[in-house]
């Protein structure tokens, strides 16, 4: 098994950060591009905060939505003054914004792409989709799931829900790999039959569970044969559980779900415990082909 490389602060990139631009203080405009201008003007200050971090990644989506907010601003405003300021500055986050693409293709061929994300707890938004789809590319074939803790009812529904995500593409997946601890407690019965179940119902759509058990294992992570690895804290298991009722109508749709809180043993498929050592979801993501 492939161990991961140590994390390490990117590189930083030779040309200089690019100053954003002021952020409008009026919240109104005449030509109505006030909101436009002050939006697109947060999310490139953001962008340069990121970029001076070596947060590279995060940057880059932050300079291109800027980008897509400044060129909406000249196309809307009249004054011909501000159109040519806001292209002039366009044009320099454009540049930044390839070199860092450019900056972050290299790391990837070179095997030292490393990026960690965070969620804060209570955030919504983020089901598997939302984490894992940047990674599933059409060349992903086979996957690699390793977490010791796919044992209880609402853990096993976490592992299925993971597993209808690649089914529905866009990879064309043929076979999973599922490393997890066997319970010895008077769930084994219903740990077994639950993965059982999952693996026929995985034959019906063309793909091979392949389930292993290991009483060592102790960290989390997955990984795709096209050379994504995402280490995960918590695994697949971070999300509150729903208020009883409330929030029923939406108890499936992991988007909806918010991050857990501290919480205790469990029952409910829907619920997922935080353990009281972590608030917060981390993400490691390596490139390691």
């Amino acid at each position: 098994m492939r161990s991961a490389p140590p994390p390490a602060r990117p590189a930083a990139l030779p040309i200089a950060v690019p100053v954003p631009v002021a952020v409008p203080m009026s919240r109104a405009g005449g030509d109505g591009t006030a909101a436009l201008e002050r939006a697109g003007a947060e999310t490139v200050k953001r962008a340069v905060e990121l970029d001076v971090a070596s947060r590279f990644q995060e940057s880059l989506v932050c300079y291109q939505e800027g980008i897509d907010l400044l060129l909406q601003v000249v196309k809307a405003t009249k004054d011909e003054a501000k159109k040519q300021r806001y292209r002039q500055k366009i044009s320099e986050y454009m540049t930044r914004a390839e070199d860092i693409k450019k900056h972050i293709e290299k790391e990837k061929e070179d095997g030292k792409y490393h990026k960690q994300i965070r969620i804060e707890e209570n955030a919504t938004g983020f089901g598997y989709e939302k984490l894992f789809q940047e990674y599933l590319t059409e060349i992903v074939s086979e996957v690699w799931v390793e977490d010791p803790y796919i044992r209880h009812v609402h853990q096993l529904y976490n592992f299925l829900r993971f597993c209808e995500m690649l089914v529905k593409g866009p990879c064309k997946v043929k076979i999973i790999h599922l490393l997890t601890s066997c319970d010895e407690g008077t769930g084994r019965s219903q740990q077994i039959s639950g993965l059982e179940e999952i693996q026929e119902s995985l034959k019906n759509y063309g793909v091979t569970l392949d389930i292993a058990f290991s009483s060592s294992i102790h960290d989390r992570e997955i990984r795709f044969n096209n050379g994504w690895m995402i280490k995960i804290g918590r695994g697949l298991d971070y999300f509150k559980k729903p208020q009883l009722f409330r929030d029923r109508i939406w108890c499936c749709d992991l988007d909806s779900h918010v991050l857990l809180r501290l919480g205790g043993p469990q029952t409910d498929p829907c619920r997922n415990p935080l353990s009281a050592t972590q608030k917060d979801l981390y993400l490691q993501v390596y490139f390691l082909m």
